[in-house]
């Protein structure tokens, strides 16, 4: 505003000095310099009114770019991949022989072929239940191998997406992308994490199977061996014709 104010008094003395001699014409200028002083800090205000104005709008103009850039969505996704990971695992396990994630199979297989051999069930019933055990146990490590390969398959595809994520991550523009791909990055270690309890599911079946095959295998065996060891009706002779 000094400056303005300087500006026009420089003016107002310039102007008066130039029409100090009046004119050889018989008309007179009148010349009010301090009207002069007045319409020039009018018209500097104005201008000054209009650089602030030009300012506030490219100041707008900056926010709304800087707005548009933390509303723009991340252009790249790992959603489809990391759901396609997730259905070949559960896949596998879906797939899974015999006794498989089921309570009500569970408990039939234990009130059944795992039940405790008892006095009334028969040796080919006993020897049937053995056999249906062992090949139970042989299925759930058969299945806990391939859920593992499945796992191990899931590792190329999880390090290309990690890789991609983060990525984008860096070289987010605002801050909508940077808090997606943080998202996606959370969605595949979930996915990872899925994995892992898939796996360690499969595992701990094949080895609570194998424990339960043991363990029913040493009640069989306590049993057989009462059968043998119990003393029968022993010789009895009858009459047998071999020669007609």
């Amino acid at each position: 505003m000094n400056v303005i104010r300087r500006l026009a008094a420089v003016s107002v003395a310039a102007l008066a000095i130039g029409f100090a001699t009046p004119p050889s014409s018989a008309q007179v200028v009148v010349f009010d310099p301090n009207n002069y002083a007045q319409n020039v800090l009018t018209a500097a205000r104005a201008l000054q009114q209009i650089n602030n104005q030009i300012t506030s709008l490219q100041n707008q103009a900056q926010m709304l770019i800087n707005q548009a850039r933390n509303l723009a969505s991340l252009p790249y996704s790992s959603l489809q991949q990391l759901q396609a990971s997730i259905q070949r695992t559960q896949q596998l396990l879906n797939q899974a022989q015999r006794i498989a994630y089921d309570i009500n199979q569970i408990d039939h297989a234990f009130s059944t072929t795992y039940a405790p051999a008892s006095a009334g069930i028969t040796n080919q019933a006993l020897i049937s239940n053995a056999q249906a055990r062992w090949q139970t146990s042989v299925a759930a490590f058969q299945d806990a191998l391939r859920v593992q390969a499945g796992v191990v398959g899931n590792l190329d595809t999880n390090r290309t997406q990690a890789a991609a994520l983060v990525t984008s991550s860096q070289s987010a523009a605002g801050a909508l992308q940077a808090a997606q791909a943080g998202n996606q990055l959370a969605a595949l270690q979930a996915q990872q994490l899925a994995d892992l309890t898939a796996t360690v599911a499969a595992q701990g079946r094949a080895q609570s199977l194998e424990a339960a095959q043991r363990t029913s295998a040493q009640d069989q065996g306590r049993e057989q061996l009462r059968r043998f060891l119990t003393l029968g009706a022993g010789y009895q002779p009858t009459t047998v014709q071999m020669f007609h």
